[in-house]
């Protein structure tokens, strides 16, 4: 986790976490596409019983909050409370403050899951609305709440995006099938599910030589394309200057959505693309020797990976580099989970940046 234990304003009840959970499930429905702001979502409860809810669209578009507020007047909102994944924004912006708006909306209740990475937010809203006699609960579902901003967390604390690997290998190790054949090591399940999880970030990178060998489209497509969700940026990185032409990525459609950039210090580039760029999450579709680079340096938050069950020879391996030399240097993944893809297994899971548990022999 990126951020230490809230010391809750007070202690929160079941019927708070149900209604968090209701506004955790509204605020999924931007992942992917609310950057650089953080997907948000807010549940409006009076008397038990939901009356509105609303969810963060997009940057400059109204917050969750004045979403699920629109419309309901104070005496409708008496005595009512209003569940937020994270904490309100208590400066204004392109859409105002709304910790403001909460102070003359007439909700006698703020309950918010985590606080704001922002430094110009953190904490704020506490005092904000404790002042003018709302009450205020934080902490609800805290874990959930900060996982779903990840990538908004790593922007504001780190100054880069999150950045999720993506490898297939076969059997044997190896990411390419022989000179001649279909590049596609893994099935068409599994690589809708690649789709999925580029529906999910900002940006898709790869590295020169990939381009080079493969020419991937690196697009959005397949029959789960949402609405409003742009193509996400493609970026090339390149230890060498490159004529940006000759490839899909720089004469599709999507041309505008392609970004050549220097591939010999990443943690630059990672910085370019939260400044320059508002991106908050990468998804990395690259060989193995700029896995290991991302590795080496340690930029890799969260990996997802498939095994096809095939040996297909050769020498392209799914990880370069000189790999671990000793046990205690070795690169632990937690909360795993695992499923089949058509032919195909795959893992989703984070790495632990934590102490190396003991390797059972």
């Amino acid at each position: 986790m990126l951020f230490t234990k809230l010391s809750p304003v007070m202690r929160w009840s079941v019927e708070d976490e149900k209604w968090m959970k209701a506004a955790l499930e509204e605020a999924r429905k931007g992942i992917g596409l609310v950057s650089p702001n953080p997907p948000v979502g807010a549940i409006v409860v009076k008397n038990g019983k939901e009356i509105s809810r609303g969810w963060h669209r997009g940057s400059g578009l109204e917050h969750a909050e004045r979403i699920a507020l629109r419309g309901l007047n104070p005496e409708e909102l008496e005595g009512a409370v209003i569940y937020v994944t994270l904490e309100p924004c208590s400066t204004q912006g392109r859409t105002g403050s709304c910790c403001e708006l909460i102070v003359g909306s007439g909700l006698s209740k703020v309950v918010y899951g985590v606080r704001d990475p922002n430094p110009v937010h953190l904490g704020r809203a506490d005092a904000i609305l404790g002042a003018a006699g709302i009450e205020v609960v934080v902490g609800v579902c805290e874990e959930q709440c900060a996982d779903l901003i990840r990538g908004f967390v790593m922007a504001q604390t780190k100054q880069r995006p999150w950045v999720m690997v993506k490898t297939a290998m076969s059997l044997d190790g190896k990411i390419s099938r022989p000179g001649g054949e279909s590049q596609w090591l893994t099935g068409e399940e599994a690589r809708g599910f690649v789709q999925e999880l580029r529906g999910e970030v900002d940006a898709i990178l790869t590295s020169s030589e990939t381009l080079r060998i493969d020419d991937p489209r690196l697009t959005l497509r397949g029959p789960g394309l949402r609405e409003g969700k742009l193509q996400p940026w493609r970026v090339i990185l390149s230890r060498k200057d490159m004529e940006p032409k000759g490839f899909q990525v720089f004469e599709d459609d999507h041309r505008e959505r392609t970004i050549v950039m220097d591939g010999n210090d990443l943690q630059e580039a990672m910085r370019s693309l939260v400044h320059d760029y508002g991106v908050n999450t990468v998804l990395v579709e690259a060989g193995g020797v700029l896995v290991d680079a991302f590795l080496e340096l340690g930029l890799v938050d969260e990996w997802v990976g498939f095994l096809a069950p095939v040996v297909c020879g050769g020498d392209k391996l799914a990880l370069g580099g000189k790999g671990i030399d000793e046990l205690e240097n070795r690169i632990q993944l937690d909360r795993v989970t695992t499923g089949i893809c058509g032919d195909d297994v795959y893992f989703r899971a984070r790495v632990n940046r934590g102490p190396v548990d003991a390797l059972m022999r």
